[in-house]
């Protein structure tokens, strides 16, 4: 066997000349690809801001326009009307020449939809029920000049589909589904800046019937006499779900008051059903709450005071860590992300409640001052005794008494309350 001596290459310098440049133009590609992409996204960016812009004020022009013309004839043509020309009179201002460019000849009327509903999680639709309140305007596609989009699209990105953006917004009062109840305020604490609703801050607990310093007249548990809420089967529909008319600057004090009602109305809201309620009183999404109850006033639970809820809404009693707010508001979050995974309705343990000064309460019925309403939360299940509690945690400023007040809401675009991308 001989041992031959391995040949060194022979190749030419010369013959792997252009491998360098064929680098440099796949390099010079992708540094394009990339600087096109971030031009067309930030472009993108900036117009979906403007265009998000101009749908809120529209939806808020539209639902401030609705209220206004409350029952009359043409109140929805009159919001739509109202909306539109405000989509339009932003287009107009300086700064948004491609959002007019974007609505183009055929006008706005064919850019953005306008619809109605009486309800914020819908149905909506044009011209909407007699009784709406909620206004909803929606662009759903709005096409932007393409820069380097078609040269994305170009190596490989055809799935990016086309250059556009889309807003939607919904606006509408204040909540006026108010159930029967007052608790007192007072003005001199008004603070909302620092987190403070006449006395009341996030995660209070609060005794919202027959509490101290006592009923607001004599013989009252804190509730209150609407028109048309008379018998035992409209007490069960206030409280199950809420007075169908908004709360106007006083309200009227109930003297006397038939619990057994009471108390199944506001039952069903955690799945708990007695006496004849209705199939449209469903439960909240999260009904578990501490057992044995909170009673008394000061609250106590065991014979232990209930601690201040703090930032996060945690109330305490002693050693045990009291399903509060807290519990509700990671569960109702966990049903929202999920959707279907949860039965039931959002939001139904939240409870309306007129906050008036009682600085002017006498005897029998009296006519008091509202100052505004507060969302509080419905703490624990409502016992059929002798003893008559409704215990809520506070959560936030539900509206002023200025039923003028419009503002805007999440948006949800069926009615599986999926919250729309764009809100």
């Amino acid at each position: 066997m001989s041992l031959r001596k391995p040949r060194r290459s022979t190749a030419l310098p010369q013959r792997q000349r252009g491998a360098v440049i064929v680098l440099i133009v796949i390099a010079l590609v992708a540094i394009l690809l990339m600087a096109a992409l971030a031009l067309d996204g930030g472009h993108m960016l900036v117009n979906k801001t403007r265009l998000q812009n101009a749908v809120d004020a529209a939806a808020l022009s539209g639902a401030k326009t609705l209220q206004l013309g409350m029952g009359s004839s043409g109140a929805s043509i009159q919001a739509r009307d109202a909306a539109l020309n405000t989509l339009r009179l932003n287009a107009d201002a300086a700064g948004n020449g491609e959002l007019d460019s974007g609505i183009g000849t055929e006008g706005v009327g064919a850019f953005a939809i306008v619809e109605l509903s009486n309800s914020v999680y819908g149905p909506f639709s044009f011209p909407g029920p007699v009784d709406a309140r909620f206004v909803r305007v929606s662009v759903p596609s709005y096409s932007l000049t393409g820069f380097f989009w078609s040269f994305a699209q170009s190596f490989g990105n055809g799935g990016m589909g086309d250059k556009a953006v889309a807003a939607i917004a919904t606006a509408g009062p204040p909540p006026c589904g108010v159930v029967p109840i007052m608790v007192c305020g007072n003005e001199a604490q008004h603070d909302p800046e620092n987190g403070n609703f006449w006395g009341y801050e996030f995660g209070d607990l609060v005794k919202l019937t027959c509490s101290t310093p006592g009923s607001p007249s004599a013989g009252n548990c804190q509730l209150l006499d609407f028109p048309g809420a008379s018998g035992a089967a409209d007490i069960r529909e206030a409280f199950c779900n809420g007075i169908k008319q908004c709360v106007g600057g006083t309200v009227v004090t109930k003297p006397g008051m038939s619990w057994g009602p009471v108390a199944q109305g506001l039952n069903t809201r955690l799945g708990q059903y007695s006496g004849p309620v209705g199939e449209a009183c469903r439960p909240d999404w999260y009904t578990n709450y501490s057992e044995p109850l909170v009673t008394g006033d000061p609250p106590t639970y065991q014979g232990e005071g209930v601690s201040d809820g703090g930032e996060r809404g945690d109330l305490w009693a002693g050693a045990a860590d009291l399903v509060d707010i807290k519990d509700w508001q990671e569960a109702s979050e966990t049903c929202a992300n999920n959707p279907g995974t949860c039965t039931g309705k959002r939001e139904r343990r939240i409870l309306n409640v007129v906050i008036g000064d009682c600085s002017a309460a006498g005897s029998g019925a009296t006519t008091l001052p509202v100052l505004g309403t507060g969302c509080f939360y419905l703490f624990q299940k409502v016992e059929q005794g002798a003893v008559k509690e409704v215990f809520g945690q506070f959560v936030e400023d539900c509206g002023s008494s200025d039923q003028l007040t419009i503002q805007l809401y999440k948006t949800y675009i069926d009615n599986a309350q999926t919250p729309s991308n764009d809100s």
